[in-house]
């Protein structure tokens, strides 16, 4: 029996074997594909501007530490703007159609690939658009179109802008499981719903600022685009006087209220196209992909590094979808010492996170700019931590709908002594000093333990404060009076001090230019990520085996539960003092 039992084992072992050197050939295969994935693109084409896919700024470079290979994604935010760019001069694109959007993107994102498009425009190529129903933050999108299209049954949400919290407080007292909260700043209010049960005079004050200023730049972009006046257009939001497509084209929102195959058919018209034949496309990331592989300008020596540091601020080496010091050192490190490297941008989209870790990066930020100029370039958000590591730039540039500041710093304890009351847990410390025992999350919190916890933030909120200041050129008095943990937009914080300009990465990169002394160069992205083999099977979602549990459990909950779920993780494993937003601020 036991020959039997080995003489299966090895015969499922060689056959595990196969099945993953199999699996491995395949990837391996796909990935060192090289040009051969590169698409024709035919005279007469149209470029399929289809979003959903797209939901950083920076796609990312993984450098496999196992094996001699590295991987560049081309698709971010700024392949889309590259190709866009490029599609200006190309005598094979005639236009560009927004078909269906369905954005995860946030609106400076938006904004920056509607001021792409409007300069595409300029060229007197077409943009042209349709959806089945356009959510508000899609319409800001496609309001830029020459021509819009809906779906006769279709419908357009246009009714201004609104955010939910969740208070917690009452339910903390049910369950037995509560959250110790110290802070400093009024307006931080990432710890208010665990205190309160209703929102604050304070935060109420700063969201209603917040979102209205926000709101201005929607509704102005809206009326340029479409010669509708802002005072027309906060009519139409306060009556719902859009909600159906004949209402829509009635107050000139949409152009045209038609089925997808009548769109496709104006199109044709437009290319001259017979309206039995298919009409040449490709997709934005495939021609994303393509620019990014010809590489124009590789030739020039001189060079601006743009660094990307996009979500929350954590420990470790860092990823496309949060900031480590690990990556971001290297990559500033590398940047600086490179002498063709005339100038450096950092581009930012962060709520903030660990206080730690925003030293360390604002540290090597210091010593970089120390050797060549720095300019930050801020995304939809560079709030608290965020923007800790932008504060002591040369010159920071802002969207003006950016969401930034939130100076202020916290930190939240679980506790479970309520709970462990009710269900008669009882927990008993021996210790030999007196601080030995720290914090139990099964006895309420120790005055002395709360008072070092106090000073601990106290210290960092000064230490945040005199960063700002000597980076703003301001006293720290001055800060103070516009920190708190207050959110602005990126037009407010302008007028505050707490940003130099308006603009994007595009405006970010000329400037950062200018500082360098350089005029003609090419844009080089770091980070480069660190990554093994394995890690990058656990992602490859194309095979189910090697499936992330991630992946797995988006496909049984759904995208918007699944990131419900990731903001309590999130809580869950932060450590130590936190710099980061005051709230996970979803404008619908």
């Amino acid at each position: 029996m036991r020959f039997l039992g080995n003489v299966l084992a090895t015969i499922v072992g060689i056959f595990v074997f196969l099945m993953i050197f199999f699996f491995g050939f395949l990837l391996i295969g796909v990935l060192f594909g090289g040009d051969g994935d590169k698409v024709r693109v035919k005279d007469k084409s149209v470029i399929e501007l289809d979003l959903k896919d797209v939901t950083q700024d920076y796609g990312g470079q993984f450098k496999f530490t196992d094996f001699d290979y590295f991987e560049a994604n081309h698709d971010g935010v700024s392949d889309v703007l590259n190709a866009i760019e490029a599609a200006k001069t190309d005598d094979k694109i005639e236009g560009i159609s927004i078909l269906n959007n369905e954005s995860m993107l946030g609106l400076a994102q938006s904004k920056a690939i509607r001021r792409k498009l409007e300069e595409f425009k300029k060229t007197g190529k077409f943009v042209v658009s349709y959806a089945n129903a356009f959510s508000q933050k899609e319409y800001y999108l496609n309001s830029v179109a020459d021509t819009i299209y809906l779906n006769p049954v279709g419908e357009l949400d246009f009714k201004g802008l609104s955010a939910e919290v969740l208070f917690f407080k009452d339910f903390q007292e049910k369950s037995g499981v509560k959250m110790e909260v110290i802070r400093h700043g009024k307006y931080k209010s990432a710890v208010e719903p665990f205190l309160e049960n209703q929102m604050s005079p304070a935060n109420r004050e700063q969201m209603t600022v917040l979102l209205n200023s926000i709101w201005n730049t929607v509704v102005s972009d809206i009326s340029q685009s479409r010669k509708i006046s802002v005072d027309s257009l906060n009519s139409i939001a306060n009556t719902l006087g859009a909600r159906t497509p004949e209402l829509a084209k009635a107050k000139h929102l949409i152009d045209k209220i038609a089925y997808e195959d009548e769109y496709h058919n104006a199109i044709r018209k437009a290319l001259e196209v017979e309206k039995d034949e298919e009409y040449n496309k490709v997709s934005i990331l495939d021609y994303a992909k393509n620019v990014a592989k010809e590489g124009k300008g590789l030739s020039e020596k001189n060079k601006i590094a743009v660094v990307y540091a996009q979500g929350e601020i954590k420990s470790g080496e860092g990823d496309v979808s949060y900031i480590g010091e690990g990556s971001m050192r290297r990559a500033l490190e590398k940047a600086r010492n490179d002498e063709n490297v005339k100038a450096i941008v950092l581009r930012v989209d962060s709520p903030g996170g660990s206080a730690l870790t925003s030293e360390l990066i604002w540290r090597e930020i210091e010593l970089t700019k120390k050797v060549k100029p720095v300019v930050v370039s801020m995304g939809n958000v560079a709030a608290s931590g965020g923007y800790y590591i932008s504060c002591n730039a040369n010159t920071i540039f802002a969207e003006p709908n950016t969401i930034t500041g939130s100076i202020g710093v916290f930190g939240a304890l679980p506790n479970f002594s309520p709970l462990a009351n009710k269900i008669g847990v009882n927990a008993e410390q021996v210790k030999t000093h007196q601080n030995a025992v720290g914090y139990s999350v099964f006895e309420p919190i120790d005055d002395n333990f709360k008072g070092y916890v106090t000073e601990s933030i106290e210290n960092i909120y000064s230490i945040f404060l005199k960063r700002v200041a000597d980076g703003r050129k301001m006293t720290t008095a001055q800060v103070d009076s516009v920190a708190q943990g207050r959110v602005w937009t990126g037009n407010d914080a302008l007028k505050l001090g707490l940003v130099d300009k308006l603009g994007g990465l595009d405006a970010a990169i000329k400037h950062a230019a200018t500082l360098g002394k350089v005029k003609e160069y090419r844009v080089k992205n770091y980070p480069e990520y660190e990554t093994t083999f394995e890690e990058l099977l656990s992602k490859f979602g194309g095979i189910s085996m090697f499936q992330s549990k991630e992946a797995l459990i988006k496909e049984q909950i759904g995208e918007e539960n699944y990131q419900v779920i990731e903001q309590i993780r999130a809580v869950n494993q932060r450590r130590g003092n936190q710099v980061v937003m005051p709230y996970v601020l979803t404008i619908r």
